[in-house]
């Protein structure tokens, strides 16, 4: 059963927390809205889409993005004013340990960790979805172009395609082809000068094609000027932003995940950063509790200042080093999990190391 002790420190934890993201929340609104203000009325952007679909979204999700430093700032906030208010040796000298103390701080921050789980994963991608759709419709001036050359994906199983280049402004690709495996043996390629998405017909339009078949160990060649096909290649996969799996749930972002492996497509490894960073990014809130909780709960020189100053530093460099890791998984020289759960298995022993220095 919660005690009242437990109740205060999760008022304070839970209010101080809230508190936070709501000040840097309107803090960053108002520094977005005078950077792109000349944009939305240069482009006509409605004011109620302005407010609903674009600030409405966009709130959320920044509040999300930094929550752990949100709770790691909350922690030596409050805890440091306990401290110097000497709430903290009233408790600890009234026969609590230091262990039971810090109780009520992991349900705080249990809830704010499911909290972020469950918006992460399921709300904040639908919202960003309506974001970046008012964004294309009324921020950015120039579609999105696809600068990737010569592309080699598998659409499906034993089929492979090649393009040179695509052109997103007119669904354009040249110099395309298709091989097809049986069994391992190549038994159909396709050449062709360029292919076209036609939208009305919404199949590709392939043209100036070879086709070579091998049927019984002898080839079979077809020529022609246009041939219609639906092959499984979506002309959007070359209009999306990079920051389109922000708007995935996470079921979409693990179908998209096996779909661009079957493809052998190069953005795997960042897919799989996004997906594991899901995951462990929330679960930092506990460990930069811990940490928050030790370095705060004491007194030193420089007052609520010193404690600000250090979490902030230790915050940052957590940050920090979770973007530095994620580059290695990117690059393949680590595993994605390996890479994005390291930091939390550093700041662990980090956190350990200063529990067992805090007051007891």
């Amino acid at each position: 059963m919660l005690r009242k002790l437990d109740v205060y420190i999760i008022k304070k934890f839970l209010g101080t927390y809230f508190g936070a993201i709501t000040l840097i929340i309107l803090i960053a609104v108002v520094f977005d809205f005078s950077e792109k203000i000349d944009d939305f009325l240069e482009n006509n952007a409605p004011f109620q889409s302005v407010i609903t679909d674009y600030y409405l979204n966009f709130i959320p999700y920044f509040a999300v993005l930094f929550a752990p430093l949100f709770t790691f700032i909350a922690v030596i906030f409050f805890t440091s004013r306990m401290a110097y208010n000497t709430e903290v040796i009233a408790i600890l000298s009234s026969g609590v340990s230091f262990q039971r103390l810090l109780r009520p701080y992991f349900l705080a921050a249990t809830i704010i960790m499911t909290f972020n789980l469950l918006m992460g994963n399921y709300v904040i991608p639908k919202a960003n979805q309506k974001r970046f759709l008012f964004e294309e419709n009324y921020y950015y001036k120039t579609p999105h172009g696809f600068k990737d050359r010569n592309v080699h994906r598998q659409i499906e199983p034993g089929i492979y395609i090649y393009l040179e280049s695509y052109n997103t402004n007119n669904d354009y690709g040249r110099r395309f082809s298709i091989e097809k495996f049986e069994n391992g043996e190549l038994v159909s390629k396709l050449l062709s000068q360029e292919i076209r998405w036609d939208s009305t017909k919404n199949k590709w339009q392939i043209r100036n094609y070879y086709i070579r078949d091998y049927i019984d160990g002898k080839q079979v060649i077809t020529t022609g000027t246009v041939l219609d096909t639906a092959i499984n290649l979506d002309p959007q996969i070359f209009k999306m932003r990079d920051n389109v799996v922000e708007a995935m749930t996470i079921n979409k972002l693990n179908d998209f995940i096996e779909n661009q492996k079957m493809q052998g497509s190069g953005i795997v490894n960042s897919l799989l950063v996004e997906k594991h960073r899901r995951f462990s990014f929330p679960f930092s809130t506990y460990i930069l509790t811990i940490i928050g909780v030790s370095v705060s709960s004491r007194k030193v020189r420089g007052g609520i200042g010193m404690h600000i100053g250090i979490g902030l530093l230790i915050s940052f460099s957590y940050i920090l080093f979770l973007q530095f890791s994620a580059q290695y998984a990117i690059s393949g020289a680590l595993p994605a999990w390996v890479a994005v759960w390291l930091p939390n298995l550093v700041y662990s022993f980090v956190a350990y190391f200063l529990y067992r220095l805090a007051p007891k």
